[in-house]
């Protein structure tokens, strides 16, 4: 069965305040969505395998709190996106789904809990993300370094995908993370700068853009990543900028998706991109030098990752290979 609107995969008890600081805000209708954002149902055995393993080993993951549609896909071949440090984000984005306000203590126990869990998924690649913890001094980059030391132990095998956030006021932060040495370093941009003001208010465009041009410089092994959502009223140009701007900082991968309203409470969308479009814009990606790039209305982005970094690695080997051909040739 096909269905055309966002499953909503919330926990039965979550509060009808999960976003408390919205409010008082207006009701922006939700749109109806076009035919080419269809989803299925999810129905797979595996799928509520991959449930139940994310509920006995206590893990919040994102694919569930942000209402992702591409969950019964994901889970169904047991690829799920962990979200760390809790389900409680201390910023308000006015695009995005997860519970805010203040989070408990981060617990100490939970890189193991991720580990036992993605070496019994059997996973090859494995994203790991966290909500925003403003609260904490480090805003939780010895957490993230510690799930990614329990990763290389109990699953040696497994490359690792972080997305994190912009450790903005955060001095030192992004070192300890780096220093863990992560597969993929990927922090989203998520919209133009124009409209960092409505939709992103407690981020800054260029700390985001600068940390992932300092994750490039202290280690240029590092794979970078970074990725728009579309249909929020930004404009082409603006779109190509922020292409241009990643280039700047040596971003590997690109990914490009629409925006799906969650609540009446969040930012509506301006309009529906088409698939047309998102091949138009991953051809410029590519001509602009992208490594990797993932563009189409469902594209998330943990989407696919794992046969993403494997052509991500490949591309680079090419690459490499191209210009020390044509060193010799010289």
């Amino acid at each position: 069965m096909s269905v055309r609107v966002m499953i909503d995969h919330r926990k039965k008890g979550d509060t009808p305040l999960r976003h408390p600081e919205k409010a008082h805000k207006p009701d922006n209708p939700i749109a109806r969505k076009p035919d080419w954002i269809r989803v299925r149902a999810p129905n797979h055995p595996t799928y509520h395998e991959t449930r139940k393993l994310m509920r006995d080993n206590k893990l919040v993951t994102v694919c569930e709190e942000a209402a992702c549609p591409n969950i019964g896909e994901c889970w169904s071949q047991r690829h799920a996106t962990m979200m760390i440090m809790g389900e409680i984000c201390t910023r308000a984005c006015a695009f995005c789904n997860v519970t805010t306000g203040m989070p408990n203590a981060l617990d100490a126990d939970e890189p193991e809990r991720v580990a036992d869990a993605v070496a019994r998924l059997g996973l090859r690649h494995v994203v790991i993300t966290s909500v925003d913890r403003d609260d904490l001094a480090d805003g939780g980059a010895h957490h993230f370094a510690r799930v990614i030391g329990a990763l290389r132990a109990s699953a040696p095998d497994t490359t690792v995908e972080i997305l994190t956030p912009d450790f903005l006021r955060k001095p030192g932060a992004l070192e300890v993370v780096v220093r863990a040495r992560p597969d993929v370093f990927n922090h989203n941009l998520e919209t133009v700068p124009r409209l960092y003001p409505t939709i992103r208010p407690g981020a800054r465009y260029y700390q985001s853009l600068r940390l992932l041009d300092d994750v490039k410089r202290m280690d240029p092994s590092i794979f970078t990543k970074s990725g728009l959502m579309l249909g929020l009223g930004e404009e082409r140009t603006e779109i190509t900028q922020v292409m241009d701007d990643l280039r700047i900082a040596d971003v590997d991968f690109i990914t490009l998706g629409q925006y799906l309203q969650p609540t009446v409470k969040h930012a509506a969308v301006a309009r529906f991109v088409t698939p047309d479009e998102f091949a138009d814009y991953a051809t410029i990606a590519r001509v602009k030098g992208f490594l990797q790039v993932s563009a189409s209305p469902l594209t998330r982005s943990s989407y696919h990752a794992d046969s993403d970094f494997a052509e991500l690695r490949a591309a680079r080997e090419h690459r490499l290979r191209t210009e020390r051909g044509a060193m010799e040739s010289n």
